[in-house]
């Protein structure tokens, strides 16, 4: 079932609102009851709610102030992507990151710990979240914070890499924690985002560079513009000929992420139906290619 949903993306859209609350599922139910903090954006809006419910001298509200903290979060981040990262990738984005938020709004906190174990709780909170992470990274979406952050500073060619970034992040946040709470909420906040991590790195299948043959008869520059202006990818033009046919034919050489290919494929639906085209796995990229989260 989640093969054939990823084959269109109406379908991995839904994966990925289906991940982001597998994602809140398992920090509301099993990280904020332990009062522990994740990484990431969303570490920052639990530590950002747990301040201003200590100004207020309440211990809850009805719903999650966290969630709704992240989508404000969010917003200048996705003006940045509605501005330079073209139209669809925004439409997924604020999707996925709406989904995000909502559900980490809406999921109840429960009152007393479901796991009273520290460790435990960290382990079922970090895999699950991370589970859910990872579907919405596979299905080609971003929910936004400092993922979309990164990969917005590696499009305009930053020094600083997405992984050196959140290191960083992570770092100043969790010292924070720790100052501002004790070493015991620090310790085990960490091990939570490291199980986070590692259920991540599982859930989500590795981002593979494939080189794209398109074969057509006919020359529609419009293929070439949806290539660059919706994937942002270069497009190396070859003249070829049909040895049976004789017939000219147009090959266009792209290299991309493989899960752009189901974007590709429905393009040449609607522009070009009798194109086909080839694609080669395994290939080695380096120096000017963007590599992407998915």
């Amino acid at each position: 079932m989640v093969k054939s949903a990823m084959k269109s993306g109406w379908g991995r859209l839904s994966i990925a609102v289906a991940g982001a609350l597998i994602y809140a599922l398992g920090i509301n139910l099993f990280v904020a009851p332990l009062g522990l903090f994740t990484g990431g954006l969303m570490g920052l809006c639990q530590l950002l709610r747990s301040l201003i419910l200590m100004v207020l001298g309440i211990d809850s509200l009805p719903f999650e102030l966290a969630g709704i903290l992240l989508y404000a979060f969010n917003v200048p981040l996705l003006i940045l992507a509605y501005r330079s990262m073209g139209k669809v990738f925004f439409r997924n984005t604020l999707i996925c990151s709406t989904a995000y938020a909502v559900f980490a709004s809406i999921v109840p906190v429960p009152p007393a710990p479901i796991v009273e174990d520290m460790l435990t709780g960290c382990l079922l909170g970090g895999v699950i979240s991370g589970v859910g992470s990872g579907l919405a990274l596979t299905s080609g979406c971003c929910g936004g914070g400092l993922d979309l952050l990164g990969l917005y500073l590696a499009k305009k060619g930053a020094k600083v890499t997405i992984g050196r970034f959140n290191l960083a992040f992570n770092a100043v946040l969790f010292i924070t924690c720790g100052v501002l709470f004790d070493l015991t909420t620090l310790i085990y906040s960490v091990l939570n985002t490291i199980f986070n991590a590692m259920a991540i790195d599982r859930a989500h299948r590795q981002s593979v560079t494939v080189q794209v043959l398109i074969f057509t008869k006919e020359d529609r520059p419009e293929l070439g513009r949806f290539i660059m202006d919706n994937l942002h990818r270069g497009i190396t033009r070859w003249e070829g000929k049909g040895v049976y046919t004789g017939e000219a034919t147009h090959i266009l050489c792209v290299c991309m992420n493989k899960y752009e290919i189901d974007d590709l494929r429905e393009a040449l639906t609607q522009i070009d139906p009798k194109a086909f085209f080839i694609v080669q796995e395994g290939v080695h990229v380096s120096r000017n290619f963007e590599r992407r989260l998915s």
